[in-house]
């Protein structure tokens, strides 16, 4: 086959997809645990004296509830605890690893909310989940099954309790006075996030405060990925910067290679995806449940994940977590709380460029509103093998792991109108995989063009997700959609159908 493609090119080529194969950071399924929430602990009557009033420790059936304000600058609901921790979280590996290749779990820093984003020790582990051991097992056994941990790194503020804070108030001679911006006129006599007296925000135009938190061989940063963590999720990323933001990855890699940073981001994600590895993608997930809600048409989509994939590259939007739900959203079964909207929007998201993140109980159908409704004790008892959101879900997972193009592939929307399609592929030509995603109330029949020279006419292609196939006719493909369905056709597996690719090589 004549190739405009130089020697060179095509080597790289080739040696592009193989690379992103063996990168844990391209591609992963996540699982997002509050661990307080996660799994109840076998031991609650050992560690009660650690949730002594004012904190209050709840029962597991329990739901929690908005609270009201507090003296000590948070509300109630801030320090009810449900008492789950790295022991409880352990048992529990066997559905997480089901699931997920990496475990991201919300702060576990010493501190006196059951969020912990006031850390009043960043290089403690908060005695409510546990020992400096028990973390270590945690991910000794997280790798042992060939699975990561990613820390939720918190470095805009910390907690008001802080000795680090407390010294910079009581003394302004103190080292640490400059680590933080204090003036009489701000609500609180100092600068807070969001105003909240409990959140000091940190100076990070100060270079020992940010030496301290990632630069410095013995910095938090480095401490924790020393001790077993496998890269960071940073808390309101948008607020620390372009410059820190990238100073701060730099530092990551540097301290343990092959660690990943991923920012919290609320906004079109073009530049943030430079500054750190990926982002924790609240635009994605937002573009796909409004694609779900048919408040954004197909054709729409496709331009929209053409733009994206112009402004930001294929492997940084490959390495950015896609959320459809997280602990500061309303659950999807309360956003969707049609199914076959709920699991249209979870397929799009296990196929788009990126790593789907699933936040827990999402995959057994749990409801919750707003803050702290989302927050709910994981429900066990939803874990069956008759639950519809379950089957579904464990569906998604089969068919994403099974396919390669799906988690590394390059991404190519096609030319539509009622429908969202796109092609996926890889170095491999038998690998090509052809999306279809039909958000509106009915079925839609479109004919398309699919612009990839390797996938030969006659091909047959069978749907993933159902029993639906249909053959390529030279280049073009007419198929049928229902309403609210997702097809991922991937070239029919017997050898009858691969005869007209017996020349074909890897990177043609």
């Amino acid at each position: 086959m004549v190739s405009s493609i130089a020697p060179d090119q095509y080597e790289s080529k080739v040696q592009t997809l193989q690379r992103r194969s063996n990168d844990w950071t391209i591609g992963p399924i996540v699982y997002h645990v509050f661990v307080d929430r996660f799994a109840p602990s076998a031991n609650l009557e050992a560690k009660k004296d650690l949730y002594q009033a004012p904190r209050r420790l709840r029962s597991w059936s329990d739901l929690p509830k908005p609270g009201i304000k507090t003296n000590l600058g948070v509300y109630s609901h801030e320090i009810d605890f449900w008492g789950g921790d790295f022991k409880s979280l352990a048992s529990k590996l066997g559905h997480i690893s089901q699931i997920a290749d990496v475990l991201y779990v919300n702060p576990i820093f010493e501190a006196l909310t059951n969020h912990k984003y006031d850390a009043t020790d960043y290089l403690k582990i908060d005695p409510q989940y546990g020992s400096l051991a028990e973390f270590t097992s945690l991910c000794q056994k997280l790798h042992k099954n060939k699975m990561r941990l990613v820390l939720d790194g918190v470095f805009n503020h910390c907690g008001k309790d802080n000795s680090l804070f407390k010294q910079a108030l009581a003394d302004p001679a103190s080292p640490y006075h400059k680590w933080f911006t204090f003036d009489k006129s701000l609500p609180n006599g100092y600068k807070a996030w969001a105003n909240v007296p409990n959140l000091p925000e940190i100076k990070l135009e100060t270079k020992a405060a940010r030496d301290y938190l990632w630069n410095n061989k013995d910095s938090v940063v480095a401490t924790w990925l020393n001790r077993g963590a496998d890269g960071w999720r940073l808390d309101v990323a948008h607020e620390l910067g372009f410059e820190y933001l990238t100073e701060l990855t730099q530092a990551a890699h540097r301290h343990k290679k092959g660690s990943v940073v991923i920012s919290e981001a609320w906004n079109y994600p073009a530049k943030w995806t430079q500054a750190t590895d990926g982002i924790l993608g609240m635009f994605t997930g937002r573009l796909i449940q409004e694609l779900a809600k048919g408040n954004i048409s197909g054709r729409q989509m496709g331009e929209i994940v053409r733009q994206l994939i112009q402004d930001c590259g294929n492997e940084p939007l490959m390495r950015s977590w896609i959320v459809l739900g997280n602990h500061d959203t309303d659950r999807l079964a309360t956003v969707l709380p049609k199914a076959e909207e709920r699991h249209f929007a979870q397929a799009v998201q296990f196929v788009l460029p990126g790593a789907p993140l699933v936040y827990y109980g999402d995959e057994i159908g749990m409801t919750g509103g707003s803050d702290p409704r989302q927050r709910a004790p994981m429900d066990w008892s939803k874990v069956t093998e008759d639950n519809v959101d379950l089957a579904w879900f464990m569906k998604l997972v089969a068919m994403r792991r099974s396919n390669r193009a799906l988690k590394i592939g390059d991404t190519r929307p096609l030319v539509s109108e009622k429908l969202f399609a796109m092609l996926r592929t890889t170095e491999k030509p038998l690998e090509a995989t052809i999306i279809l995603a039909n958000p509106t109330d009915e079925a839609v029949t479109e004919t398309l063009v699919v612009p990839e020279p390797t996938l030969m006419g006659w091909t047959l292609l069978n749907d993933s997700l159902s029993k639906y196939s249909l053959r390529v006719s030279a280049g073009l493909i007419r198929p049928t959609v229902p309403a609210k369905t997702v097809m991922v056709l991937t070239i029919d597996s017997e050898p009858s159908q691969r005869t007209q690719y017996k020349r074909m090589k890897d990177g043609d």
